[in-house]
């Protein structure tokens, strides 16, 4: 391999546009409320001690770093190859979204329920819809359920609906379920 292979790097640039502009903007946003987000204080003995010193350093360092990244790129505006690209970049989203519903309905509804439907649901979103797949997905979450809260004692909370179960089965369920 000879020098000048080194310094000839092939790298991908759909997306490269799109990233440095978003980290450009975003870090220009927190240099700006660097003053509301952080404190001067009398009693720091030198600037480097102050708790808004190292902060704006290193906004100001990200800020000029993308900024100059930004300006001396050969194309400075998005095209059609950049928007796929972020297109793929947003896509892994909606797993946050899952997760986020899961979280929210897991006390209403409780663990165990709601374990068995996002694990089916999400088994049925990734494209595994024959029954085996979806009774491993059941399986799994059974498995989860009683390992996390019968074997290892994590206290999750249990669903508002298991008030709607008789006393005899509710306290069972809310420990182990």
């Amino acid at each position: 391999m000879s020098k000048s292979d080194l310094f000839d790097v092939k790298t991908r640039l759909s997306g490269q546009v799109i990233f440095v502009i978003a980290a450009f903007a975003g870090s220009l946003l927190l240099l700006s409320q660097i003053g509301t987000q952080t404190q001067w204080s009398d009693t720091a003995r030198t600037i480097a001690a102050q708790p808004r010193f190292w902060p704006a350093v290193a906004l100001v360092l990200m800020v000029a770093g993308f900024g100059a990244h930004w300006w001396l790129m050969r194309r400075r505006k998005p095209d059609r190859s950049d928007w796929i690209e972020a297109k793929r970049w947003v896509e892994p989203l909606e797993y946050y979204v899952w997760f986020i519903l899961f979280v929210l309905a897991v006390p209403r509804l409780g663990f165990l329920p709601m374990s068995l439907v996002f694990a089916c649901a999400l088994t049925w979103r990734l494209g595994y819809r024959s029954r085996g797949a979806l009774a491993l997905a059941a399986i799994f979450a059974v498995a989860v359920t009683v390992t996390f809260k019968g074997f290892l004692g994590v206290n999750i909370p249990g669903g508002q609906i298991y008030e709607l179960l008789p006393a005899s089965v509710r306290t069972f369920f809310m420990v182990y379920l």
